[in-house]
């Protein structure tokens, strides 16, 4: 499946210190190779729809959804635990 960020969560993600950074994008596309395997630490997202799911690494949490029909996992939130899910 095709990882697809979105221009926001990439601004974000290319924001966070080096170490993070490389580490929540490899974990993006672990998941991206297989949306549909469990995964540690992601959960549904209730509030974006049956297709959504959130990413927890560390304080950081990506919010993203997966479009079967387009084959394709959309990350459309990068940001804090705290500010996410605001």
């Amino acid at each position: 499946m095709r990882l697809v960020i979105e221009k926001a969560a990439m601004r974000r993600l290319n924001n966070l210190p080096k170490s993070t950074r490389e580490s929540v994008r490899r974990r993006l596309d672990e998941i991206a190779a297989d949306p549909f395997a469990r995964h540690a630490n992601v959960k549904r997202y209730k509030e974006g729809g049956p297709s959504s799911f959130r990413l927890g690494h560390g304080q950081w949490r990506a919010i993203y959804r997966i479009d079967r029909e387009a084959q394709e996992m959309q990350v459309q939130i990068i940001d804090t635990r705290g500010s996410v899910y605001r």
